[in-house]
């Protein structure tokens, strides 16, 4: 492991908040001006076995796949404001635009029909199913987070342009060049090694997990609690279709793991994900004049699907209540994964971080454990 002396006190903060039984395993990542100056792991990567955490231990991060999809999109489509039917002749929703995808205006949150376990690594077939469903609500006039169907439609799109998958693309375009340990779809050997989620705590006190999405702990009397505890709610029929709780270990099976969702299924360490945000903060991945257009918040307020504020640039989550930064960090964008996974990038201050573990958080919107280890990396500036 290693940590700049500069930043000793996210050493100590990653440290507290094993010693307080908060993780099982993490690992943290920071990078500054291109420099990696947090590089720390610790604990077991799997709950059953006693496994260790090592330095390119992978796990699954949900969400934070996203941003990768986000940053291929725009590396092949030249028009965000172009209809999706340009692309995607058979898509039935003709005002519809790729940027009303990135930006979860589409009204497409959920997959009405049960997907089979079957079609899990069917990509296209998944796809096909979204494009004659009619939208919830009028594209582009409101926003809700499409958990599961944002990677399933700009996957698509990108498809169509270039013939090949989000995973494919993320494997030549970025992961390769720039040697990072990230998959948007693991082949086996990573898939062995991967650390497995848990929502149990070290002392094994806390409900069994299945590696699928945790219940909720925010206060019972808001709207997003309520939802969350609604089987029928918007937020629920979001994430629970395909529904990798069909699969015995939810999100540790390799079908899930190997299927490469671009909305959820990259599989990556911290420093994998965090040197994503250093290359395209450093133009490598995007020109900086169009990195700093995504960036430019589309949408902003409530939430259709989460019930709470969001914020979305093309792709990247910008900060609101459900991307949490501290005050300083008016500049950051990136994306988050369900439990409490996080990849960061703030380009006026050339950071760069990530945060992984395989304990999730019982909150839609993870834990304090990233937020307090960013807050401590912004102090340390």
């Amino acid at each position: 492991m290693y940590c700049d002396p500069r930043f000793s006190r996210v050493r100590e903060v990653f440290e507290r908040q094993f010693a307080d039984g908060e993780e099982l395993g993490a690992a943290f990542a920071v990078y500054l001006d291109g420099e990696l100056v947090v590089d720390l792991w610790g604990g077991a990567a799997d709950r059953h076995t006693g496994r260790a955490w090592e330095a390119d231990t992978p796990v699954f991060a949900y969400s934070c796949t996203k941003a990768l999809t986000a940053a291929v999109a725009l590396s092949v489509i030249d028009d965000v404001t172009a209809p999706v039917t340009r692309f995607w002749p058979e898509f039935a929703t003709r005002e519809t635009t790729v940027e009303h995808l990135l930006t979860h205006q589409a009204g497409l949150p959920v997959i009405e029909d049960p997907v089979p376990v079957e079609e899990f690594e069917d990509l296209p077939a998944i796809a096909a199913r979204l494009a004659g469903q009619r939208p919830i609500w009028q594209p582009g006039t409101a926003h809700g987070y499409h958990a599961l169907t944002y990677g399933f439609l700009v996957g698509e799109v990108v498809r169509r342009v270039t013939g090949r998958s989000i995973g494919s693309l993320v494997a030549s375009e970025i992961a390769g060049p720039h040697a990072l340990d990230l998959w948007v779809g693991a082949p086996d050997d990573v898939i062995d090694r991967a650390a497995r989620l848990t929502t149990r705590a070290p002392s094994g006190t806390a409900p069994a997990a299945s590696g699928t999405a945790p219940a909720p702990t925010m206060p019972p009397d808001t709207p997003a609690s309520q939802a969350a505890l609604d089987p029928d709610s918007l937020m629920n029929r979001a994430l629970g279709n395909p529904g990798m709780n069909l699969l015995k270990g939810g999100a540790n099976h390799p079908v899930v793991l190997r299927a490469g969702w671009p909305g959820a299924g990259v599989v990556t360490t911290a420093k994998g994900l965090a040197g994503f945000y250093r290359t395209l903060i450093a133009g490598d991945l995007l020109p900086l004049d169009r990195l700093k257009d995504a960036l430019r918040r589309r949408v902003e307020g409530p939430d259709r699907v989460l019930l709470m504020d969001s914020s979305f640039g093309l792709g990247f989550s910008r900060p609101s209540t459900t991307f949490l930064t501290p005050p300083k960090a008016v500049e950051a964008f990136g994306h988050g994964g369900l439990g409490g996974s996080l990849g960061l990038g703030d380009p006026s201050r050339g950071l760069a971080l990530a945060y992984v573990m395989n304990r999730l958080a019982g909150s839609m919107t993870g834990s304090l454990r990233a937020y307090r280890l960013t807050e401590a990396v912004y102090a340390s500036l």
